[in-house]
């Protein structure tokens, strides 16, 4: 294992697939997997939930809808992990060529997120507990 991966045991925390309707797409996404999303709403944002087990370690997602997130083919949006504490690589970006594009947020319970643009112009999630 890579010493500097060596503190995550995922290189992935979270993914979140952007909709413009949110009970549609939730409808959809229950219809095709045979599943029960629960909604929630924070920050401005309301989200399904797919189903995910904290205890295994698998990473879970949810479609989310606000006015951050755009449908678009380019894909989902996906938060890597940057424990224990995502300032630390926040204070990075910049120097390695990108751009914070959201900084570090408060989630609840749930730690902290923040957006990064990438060298290649993607728009990266990152999450940590601290």
């Amino acid at each position: 294992m890579n010493e500097k991966m060596s503190n995550a045991t995922n290189a992935l925390n979270w993914f979140e697939i952007s909709v413009a309707d949110i009970n549609r797409a939730k409808t959809f996404y229950e219809n095709i997997f045979q599943i029960e999303m629960y909604m929630m709403e924070m920050h401005g944002q309301k989200m399904a939930m797919f189903p995910a087990d904290d205890k295994t370690g698998k990473v879970g997602g949810a479609i989310a809808e606000s006015d951050m997130h755009t449908p678009s083919d380019k894909g989902a949006l996906i938060y890597l992990n940057a424990n224990p504490n995502l300032q630390i690589v926040l204070d990075k970006v910049e120097s390695a060529g990108g751009k914070v594009a959201m900084p570090k947020t408060a989630i609840g319970g749930n730690g902290f997120m923040a957006f990064i643009h990438d060298t290649e112009g993607n728009v990266v999630g990152l999450h940590s507990n601290e």
